[in-house]
């Protein structure tokens, strides 16, 4: 059978387009990892930690910052933290999708929420809404944390922060992991600068403090759970 003139050239631009799309995806991941895999391998080394040991993460909105810390033995460690470049909306959760804020509570990132082709560097998908979210009727979807500095309900972090975040992250999943706690807080319990205690989310609030508790205590996440619309924090 002849196939009509041109078919070749449509077809190798389709092929093009399917799989160069993602070459380039995944080059913009491995790329970013081997700028800044070397920087990060002497960093931990300088902590006696290893690169690809599992990760654990926390956010503090009020702080603007994130903290990304790896496993040592039976503990994690803090490695390092970084500023948040901006986040959209106030203190408190994300209630419904288009309220622009950006979520908090207990979240769990495996290795497809990771998104190399992102608008924005690189990003991961916190995976709101969780099962405290649904359970509580909260609406959204893609809620990120990301590269660049620009948000409308997601953690924007610059591009060479999420570099290396990302890098972290994506070596411990490869490396056996099999998600990533990410605990979002409106703020650190234990600033003393900040009453909270009469506040329209203190209920909700309570129960992230007891899971800061939980870890601050153990340097162990604490296994999270969701009973009557509440979250349960069992430590480790």
């Amino acid at each position: 059978m002849t196939l009509p003139m041109g078919f070749h050239r449509f077809l190798f631009a389709v092929l093009l387009l399917v799989f160069g799309g993602t070459a380039l995806a995944e080059s913009r991941a491995e790329l970013a990892a081997k700028r800044v895999k070397p920087a990060l391998v002497a960093a931990l080394a300088e902590k006696k930690l290893d690169y690809g040991n599992p990760v654990f993460i926390r956010i503090f909105k009020a702080e603007k910052v994130l903290e990304i810390w790896v496993s040592k033995k039976d503990q994690y460690v803090l490695f390092h933290t970084y500023p948040i470049c901006t986040y959209s909306g106030r203190l408190g959760p994300k209630i419904r999708e288009g309220d622009n804020q950006a979520p908090e509570g207990f979240y769990r990132v495996g290795l497809s929420q990771l998104n190399p082709q992102s608008n924005y560097h690189l990003a991961f998908n916190l995976g709101y809404p969780n099962a405290y979210d649904r359970a509580n009727g909260r609406t959204g979807n893609f809620l990120m944390v990301h590269g660049n500095c620009v948000s409308i309900g997601c953690y924007a972090m610059g591009d060479a922060a999420i570099e290396e975040i990302y890098t972290l992250m994506d070596a411990a999943l490869r490396s056996g992991q099999k998600s990533i706690d990410v605990h979002v807080f409106p703020f650190r319990f234990d600033n003393t600068k900040i009453v909270w205690q009469n506040a329209e989310w203190q209920a909700f609030w309570s129960d992230l403090k007891t899971g800061f508790d939980a870890f601050n205590r153990s340097k162990t996440p604490p296994a999270i759970s969701v009973v009557n619309k509440r979250y349960r924090i069992t430590p480790n």
